[in-house]
């Protein structure tokens, strides 16, 4: 452990290779969330960039080289004279301290011990305050013994400027809006009413004392029965629509929260209605304030704007699972907010694929080719249009003549390296599209039998008595993979059994309460449940990737599982399959995987440790997958369990 690497490894930031500094801005009563500087975003002199440990933020975090010197290094840019107050988190699980030399500009701050913390996987927090006068500088974290310095995370800073309140009837209005006051609760003078119109709305001007996420909190009151959504502009640029949904009167007030990026200096913050209904009441904006910073979030809109920033519906990726399950959990959030650009998105990505006559350049070949079908029947649903109904109809009939093992289990896939072959992932990539198919355009009496006895043939092979699923059952038994009695894969795959728990659950959502197979599906559920609660890790919350060997080094949690197994947990205790007690396992994984997310410095989500696609394989092959950030295997499994949990 922390043995003396052989290289020198100087590793910058994107902002730094770039010729940027993360800046620090000036004196003001506006408080911006503290500024999280990732270690391994830093400049690293002998170290590496590790993540063998749990409960890191970000990417990781740096192992420091066991010599004397080895350092992490952050540059910052101050616009005016502050207090800032830094906090390192770091572990040590050695039992001797590893102290360090905090300086700034060259200069000693500190040398804190950086005792240990009982494990690596254990961390802990040094802050120390500093003033900081205008100009760059540069704050160096330096191991002062032989043995280095303890692995570090990340670096934090706060101006500590507590939340500033701003009245909507102090803020600039955009068209025609009045002070009034004829609904009680309101703060301050009164509240702002606007037109009923698109565009009609508010400004304020923010002062940021750090660049970086700030809090920015909206009071406000809506007695209509519909949503009135608005764009959150910050400097001109969109970054967030908030739903603000009903609120059941006028009298009564809420708060709708979301992190935005604050820029140096002044920032013009503007609400803008995006329908004819126009802006609820607004009593008044709170930039800062509680939720660390971020937790005020809604990381659904947040999300789902950062993807549609980040790729238009024809760069987005083409007709694949992974992609159709983020487009998906992108309509949940659209169901819940009214953003109409939400739809848009999703139907104009769809658009590349069906033409005006339903006609799909698809074999369908695989269960995987089926999930966008989940997609069309979405558009069909919301937009009537036949070309959808058609589409998906294709795929309804494909199960017809899709090959199958001799119980009836649909093959993974139709190509010989996958003949007779069952995959856990299959059950979700198909059979919500069949059962939902039932619901929406029709033939519900095979649909809802077809779906329901695929997910008794698949559990009647790969489900175990701990109630986790192995990955694969291969009916041939010819697979180097396969156990030569019993057809299944060795593992316990985390994304697998994910899959497997979703389909479950959403087929129950689907199919009648007197269906002959909804008691066996329950049992398969609470078997499940009973088997997540088992191996859920006690530390994060989340669970590892092959899930029943989380004691070994080199087994990591996984993000995309993680969300699924919170929101199969969370929706079987709602609907009453299990005791309420398992409410705390969903609950744990849900703020698990929260922790899996935050805000880059341009104000987008990042989400981390995703598993890439996977096949069938060894422990070995599941551990050595690559561990993505913003894999839509997460992105689409985050936002249906955000959905589930954030009610």
């Amino acid at each position: 452990m922390h043995t003396a690497h052989r290289r020198l490894a100087t590793l910058v930031a994107p902002a730094l290779l770039a010729g940027l500094l993360i800046p620090i801005t000036g004196v003001s009563p506006a408080a911006a969330a503290p500024l999280r500087l990732e270690a391994e975003q830093a400049v690293i002199s002998q170290g590496a960039v590790e993540s063998n440990h749990l409960g890191f933020s970000g990417t990781g975090f740096v192992n420091y080289d066991n010599v004397t010197g080895s350092f992490v290094e952050w540059n910052v840019s101050a616009g005016a004279a502050a207090s800032i107050t830094l906090l390192l988190r770091y572990s040590n699980g050695t039992t001797a301290d590893r102290p360090m030399a905090l300086t700034v500009d060259g200069a000693a701050v500190a040398t804190p011990a950086f005792a240990p913390t009982a494990g690596w996987d254990t961390w802990a927090s040094f802050t120390q305050t500093v003033s900081l006068a205008p100009g760059v500088h540069t704050i160096r974290a330096t191991a002062t013994t032989a043995n280095g310095g303890p692995n570090v995370d990340y670096l934090d800073l706060d101006a500590g400027a507590a939340p500033q309140l701003l009245e909507a009837e102090t803020a600039g209005f955009v068209g025609s809006c009045a002070v009034e006051s004829n609904w009680p609760g309101y703060t301050g003078t009164g509240f702002a009413n606007c037109d009923n119109a698109i565009g009609a709305g508010l400004q304020w001007s923010v002062s940021a004392t750090l660049a970086g996420p700030a809090n920015l909190s909206f009071r406000y009151a809506n007695g209509a029965t519909t949503g009135r959504p608005a764009s959150l502009e910050v400097n001109g640029a969109v970054v967030a629509t908030l739903p603000f949904a009903p609120t059941g009167s006028w009298s009564t007030w809420q708060s709708a929260t979301f992190s935005a990026p604050l820029t140096a200096g002044t920032n013009a913050v503007r609400l803008l209605a995006t329908t004819a209904g126009g802006l609820p009441n607004v009593d008044s904006l709170t930039v800062g304030g509680p939720g660390g910073g971020t937790g005020g979030t809604d990381w659904g809109v947040a999300m789902v704007e950062s993807t549609m920033a980040r790729y238009t519906p024809a760069t987005i990726g083409g007709w694949s699972y992974p992609v159709a399950l983020y487009m998906y959990g992108q309509y949940l959030v659209y169901q819940r907010t009214g953003d109409r650009r939400y739809l848009d998105y999703i139907k104009a990505w769809m658009d590349r694929f069906v033409d005006s006559k339903g006609n799909v350049s698809q074999s369908f070949d695989s269960l995987d080719s089926m999930l966008p079908g989940r997609v069309l029947l979405v558009l069909y649903r919301e937009t009537g249009l036949a070309r959808y109904r058609i589409a998906a109809q294709k795929i309804h009939d494909r199960f017809a003549t899709y090959p199958r093992t001799s119980d009836g289990g649909f093959w993974h896939a139709t190509t010989a390296s996958r003949a007779g072959q069952l995959w856990a992932d299959g059950a979700f990539m198909s059979m919500p599209f069949l059962a939902e198919y039932g619901q929406v355009v029709g033939d519900s009496t095979y649909a809802w039998d077809e779906a329901t006895k695929q997910l008794v043939i698949y559990a009647g092979h790969l489900q175990q008595a701990s109630g986790l699923l192995k990955h694969a059952y291969d009916e041939p038994r010819d697979e180097t993979w396969s156990d030569n009695t019993t057809g299944l894969s060795p593992e316990y795959w985390c994304r697998a059994i994910g899959w497997f728990g979703m389909a479950t659950t959403q087929i129950l959502d689907i199919i009648p309460a007197d269906h002959p197979r909804r008691a066996q599906l329950i049992t398969i559920e609470q078997n499940m449940v009973r088997g997540f609660a088992a191996y859920q890790d006690p530390a994060s919350g989340r669970w590892f990737q092959v899930v029943d060997k989380g004691g070994r080094s080199d087994d990591w949690t996984e993000t995309s599982c993680s969300s699924m197994y919170a929101y199969t947990i969370d929706r079987a205790v709602e609907k009453g399959y299990v005791p309420t007690s398992y409410q705390a396992d969903a609950d744990r994984g849900f703020a698990g995987v929260l922790d899996r997310i935050s805000l880059g410095p341009d104000g987008r989500t990042n989400l981390t440790d995703i598993s890439v696609g996977t096949n069938v394989g060894d422990y070995a092959y599941y551990v050595g997958r690559d561990r993505a950030t913003n894999d839509f295997h997460g992105l689409g499994a985050f936002l249906i369990m955000y959905e589930q949990l954030r009610r």
